[in-house]
């Protein structure tokens, strides 16, 4: 379980095949800012981007460590598969502050940056998500975008292909510590929509296919 609060940038710097087919997946191998590591032990989890990924391999002292990532995994995220900079953060504990939001580590659905551009002080994103993850998109709800828990300010419905334009202002520091910085429009980013609205939708389809009412 995370929050969606960055702990610090990580930069994937070497890709290694677990296999010669295209159902193998890779071994990364990312960096961390010093001392980053000193809690982690092996078989923990750290999200990258986002998508929740387990420590295989840990060189404290060089600042770095392993994951293995499953071909499946890797047509499900973006930002996994090249040499880049990425968000870290580390596993919630039971004391620590739920500073974000709840925030499970699996990718929803990849969207695209529709529009990234200094705003006044600040800077505004905006992110078209698949038809899929449309009705789960509402103003002022949270979203995670690569890893970052941020506020929906405005929701639009494309009647284009029923996806949905989300727009999000970035507070300096926010562009200044994570990723997002990088992006640029036609970026991909991964999405993980709020768990909260993953309940609520499951509900209410019950309620509309008539099961609650047989309990009545």
């Amino acid at each position: 379980m995370f929050t969606g609060i960055i702990t610090g940038l990580g930069r994937i710097v070497a890709i290694h095949s677990l296999g010669s087919s295209s159902h193998h997946g890779k071994r990364l191998t990312i960096t961390t800012p010093a001392g980053y590591l000193d809690d982690v032990g092996l078989g923990d989890s750290i999200a990258l981007n986002g998508a929740c990924m387990t420590a295989v391999a840990i060189d404290g002292a060089n600042n770095r460590f392993d994951i293995d990532i499953s071909a499946e995994s890797l047509t499900k995220t973006s930002g996994l598969d090249k040499l880049s900079g990425v968000n870290l953060e580390k596993a919630l504990r039971a004391h620590d502050r739920l500073g974000g939001h709840i925030v499970s580590g699996h990718v929803d659905g990849i969207g695209v940056v529709s529009r990234f551009a200094e705003v006044g002080e600040s800077w505004e994103l905006r992110v078209v998500a698949p038809p899929e993850l449309a009705k789960y998109l509402a103003y002022k709800g949270s979203i995670t975008i690569n890893g970052v828990s941020l506020t929906v300010n405005q929701a639009t419905d494309l009647a284009s292909d029923g996806g949905c334009e989300i727009s999000i202002n970035l507070i300096p520091h926010t562009v200044q510590n994570t990723s997002l910085g990088e992006l640029v429009e036609g970026s991909t980013v991964n999405l993980e929509i709020d768990t909260v609205a993953r309940y609520v939708e499951r509900m209410l389809s019950h309620t509309l296919n008539g099961i609650e009412k047989n309990k009545i």
